[in-house]
Parts: C-alpha cells; structure tokens; sequence
C-alpha cells in the first residue's frame, strides 16, 4: 500500500512538472509525422510532395523538442529557441503549397528553405552571440507567422477537407501561440497542456483527411471498375476527368484548383466547347449533340494536369484520354 501510494506521488509530481505531458505530446507528434508520411506517399507523383515532407519535418523537430523537455531540464531560452524554429518549420507546407506548379516547383522549396532560415535566424543570434538569452524575433515575423497559418487553411476550407484543415489551423496557431505580436515569450513558455491540446488537434486533423483520402480511393477504384462501354460518351469524359481534377483539387487546395479552371473554362470559351469546369468538376452548358470537341478538350485537360501531376499520378487515377 505504501509503495503504491509512493508511486501516486512520483507520479502527480511527474505530471505537476509538465514532463509527462510534454513525453505524451511527443508521441502524438510523432503520430503526425506518420500522418505526414501517409500523405506524402498518397500525393506521389503530384507537386504536394515537398509541403508533405515540409509537414512531417515541423512535427519531427517538435517532437524532438518535447522529447528533450520530458528527459532533460531546460531553461526557459533553450524552449524558446526550439519553438521559434518549430514555428519556422511549420510554415513551410502552406508555402510550399503556393508554389506547386512545374516546372518551377522544385526550385521554389529553395525559396521555403529561405523563408524557414529567416525566420529562424533570431535563434542563431541568441545561440551565438547572446548565449543564454531569448531569441528576438523581429515583429514582421510575428505577424507573418499567423497570416501563412490563415492562407494554409483558407486554402483548403473551401473543400471537403474543411474540418480537417480548420483542426491542423487552431492546433497550428496553438502551436505558434508564444510568438504571435503581443504575447510574452518568456511568459507564455512552457505550455505544456496547450502544446498537448495543439499537436493532438492537428494530429486529429490528420487521421480525419487520411480517413477522407481512403474513403476517396475507395469510391474512385469503384468507379475505375465501371466498363467505359456501359457508359455513354459524355458520361465517359464526365468521370475520368473528375477522377482526376477533384482529387488534385483535395490536395492542392482551392488556389491551384481556381487557376486551373480559369485556364480551362478560357480555352472552352474560345473553342467553342459546351463544357465548363466548376468547383466540384465537370459541367455541360448545353445539349451535347457532336462529340467532335472531346478530345482536343481531354488534351486540353491533360496538359493543365501536367502542370502539377506526372504521367504515373494521372495513369493511377483512371486517366485515359483514348477512351473519350
């Protein structure tokens, strides 16, 4: 009895400390890394790839942070310079995002990289020049920091992955909380039940749009299985275009997407096609009578999509532009 009620103590004084619930935001944070994997290895073959990657480097070094919090007694300087460049990290898929149109989106994680060294560079000033101070991140920062948050989720509240984005956007801010203009860095930090409260949101998030993306694979597969001679024609083009647009819409997020239909719904217009792009995929303007103008717009399709997909991302979603 003695020794369970000492184990109790150690244990309330365990949780007291914050360095069980920094150990248990860990591990969820390692959940998300997972989670991020999962999602780069279901956008292969598109530009989303590298915000993936982006995502699960944020939740790694997060993780690594608390993992360090939960082991080993940190000041409050050490906590502040790891959030900053957490934060930094975390940014990174909503630009990356911004700049997911070949050929230039390669070169464009460079500029992420950039934009993460920036703002983490008041850590390297705190490190090396001012040891054992608090990173001073400049004000612009501050204010930069929640506005690429807003971006990221306005840029997919607009799809069906609008709850799962609004959950990773209030973790996110959750997250990011110490360094918003106004708060007091040495004052907010530690965190230790808003950090859970954050990363096990966004995680949440996570598992509803990996959950949503299986359900999607599913019901495109079955559609897949359909015969094209079952169909008639329009209903043909119809399909294998929305197999692939809505997806990429999924991944991309509303920005992409809306390009992409203004470009297509411009060449319809000149070419005289009774077919338009919407939000949601295709759309017939009027009674379809010749089929003369479905292939030249399937190549039209085709190449939008290739501006942000490979030949081997569009083959797996059911893309075959002979059938139409």
């Amino acid at each position: 009895m003695l020794t369970e009620i000492f184990l109790l103590l150690r244990l309330e004084a365990f949780v007291d400390n914050g360095q069980f619930l920094a150990l248990l935001s860990s591990a969820v944070a390692l959940v998300f890394v997972t989670l991020s994997c999962c999602a780069a290895w279901f956008a292969r073959g598109s530009t989303a790839v590298p915000a993936a990657l982006w995502s699960a480097a944020a939740a790694f070094v997060f993780a690594l942070s608390m993992l360090q919090q939960a082991t080993v007694e940190i000041d409050i300087a050490a906590m502040a310079i790891h959030r900053v460049v957490v934060a930094a990290l975390s940014v990174c898929p909503a630009m990356s995002l911004l700049g997911a149109k070949k050929p230039q989106h390669g070169v464009w994680q460079f500029i992420v990289a950039t934009l993460a060294a920036v703002l983490a560079l008041p850590t390297a000033s705190a490190i090396l020049i001012r040891p054992g101070s608090l990173p001073d991140l400049h004000i612009l920062g501050r204010v930069l920091l929640p506005i690429l948050v807003t971006v990221g989720w306005m840029n997919f509240v607009g799809t069906s992955r609008s709850i799962a984005a609004t959950l990773i956007a209030v973790g996110h801010i959750s997250l990011i909380w110490p360094l918003l203009p106004g708060i007091q860095l040495e004052a907010a930090l530690p965190q230790a039940v808003l950090d859970l409260a954050a990363i096990s949101c966004m995680t949440f998030g996570g598992v509803l749009a990996l959950i949503q993306t299986l359900v999607a694979l599913s019901k495109r597969r079955v559609a897949q299985a359909v015969s094209d001679k079952s169909l008639e024609k329009n209903a043909v083009f119809e399909s294998r275009v929305n197999n692939c647009f809505v997806p990429l819409r999924e991944t991309l997020g509303a920005a992409w997407t809306l390009r992409l239909i203004e470009r297509f719904d411009l060449l319809a217009t000149r070419r005289g096609w009774p077919v338009r792009l919407t939000f949601k995929g295709v759309k017939f303007t009027q009674d379809l009578q010749s089929l003369n103008w479905q292939p030249d717009a399937a190549r039209a399709v085709e190449a939008l999509l290739r501006r942000f997909v490979s030949a081997g991302w569009l083959k797996r979603h059911g893309w075959n532009r002979s059938t139409m």
